[in-house]
């Protein structure tokens, strides 16, 4: 098998392989997998409750918080938010898209709440209302196995365009130099992490950056192909993100978070996905 097809993600592929029954008992539980419909504009809580459910949009490639498989959205967020639908007065629909298109339709108000990895960042908090956390992450670089690199100066590194790591990448470059360091090579873009992962397999770059929680799956998933090296940030929390002013709508989210969490099923979920659970989180990222 070669690398390419070792790598290769596709979530058209995967929906095209959905059986027939698996649709139905998915339309029964209130979750969409359309790719091209264009839900009404969210106008706040009221809105939502009038027209009886919510839109959430999840990502379709970032193990272990949600991922495709056999035609199916898996993964921690849609376990959580399985919970989190026994708490809320509405249906909350779901459409699967890549990253690209999920924070821009949340902003525009496309879509009601992204249920994804969203780390939080103050460069964020003015443009989004954040739940509660669901989860801690610190963003860490991977290498190819075998390739001893203990320091990132002067090396290729990848990341997810448009994603807090590749900020936090950025930043973490300005303090290598800082330091006096001929900081990073270069950084490299892509629009998404199975991409990143196949280049850096190839040797063409020399790390990619993503939270530890994600690369640890990874290294689980593709035992003896790469390495966990050190962190390149701090730790912060993930959160799911609505629209900036819809906090009504936040808030009935927030509850049923808080509810799923002291019920203690939040830390099953955490153990079962992440191997860890983050029983010191605040209850607000605000």
């Amino acid at each position: 098998m070669t690398a390419s097809a070792f790598f290769r993600s596709s979530r058209s592929a995967a929906l095209q392989r959905m059986p027939i029954v698996a649709i139905a008992a998915l339309a029964l539980a209130g979750i969409s997998l359309t790719v091209n419909a264009v839900p009404a504009r969210a106008e706040g809580l009221k809105d939502i409750t009038a027209r009886g459910f919510a839109t959430a949009v999840t990502e379709d490639d970032f193990k272990p918080f949600e991922f495709m498989e056999d035609g199916v959205s898996k993964g921690y967020d849609n376990d959580l938010l399985a919970e989190v639908r026994k708490h809320v007065p509405f249906k909350i629909n779901q459409q699967i898209l890549p990253w690209s298109g999920i924070l821009p339709g949340v902003t525009t108000g496309k879509y009601d709440i992204a249920v994804t990895a969203v780390l939080v960042t103050e460069v964020r908090k003015p443009t989004f209302e954040f739940s509660s956390p669901v989860a801690q992450s610190t963003t860490f670089y991977a290498t190819k196995a075998g390739a001893k690199i203990t320091d990132l100066n002067g090396k290729t590194v990848g990341a997810q365009a448009g994603s807090a790591m590749l900020a936090e990448l950025k930043v973490f470059d300005t303090e290598l130099k800082a330091k006096g360091g001929a900081g990073l090579k270069k950084i490299v873009e892509y629009p998404s992490n199975p991409e990143a992962y196949q280049d850096l397999a190839l040797g063409r770059t020399d790390a990619v950056v993503n939270t530890e929680i994600n690369l640890r799956s990874l290294l689980k998933e593709k035992p003896g192909v790469f390495e966990l090296g050190t962190a390149v940030s701090k730790p912060v929390y993930i959160a799911w993100a609505m629209q900036k002013g819809n906090a009504e709508f936040a808030k009935v989210i927030d509850d049923a978070i808080l509810a799923v969490r002291k019920s203690g099923k939040m830390y099953e979920l955490q153990e079962k996905w992440f191997g860890v659970a983050f029983k010191d989180m605040a209850e607000t990222v605000k």
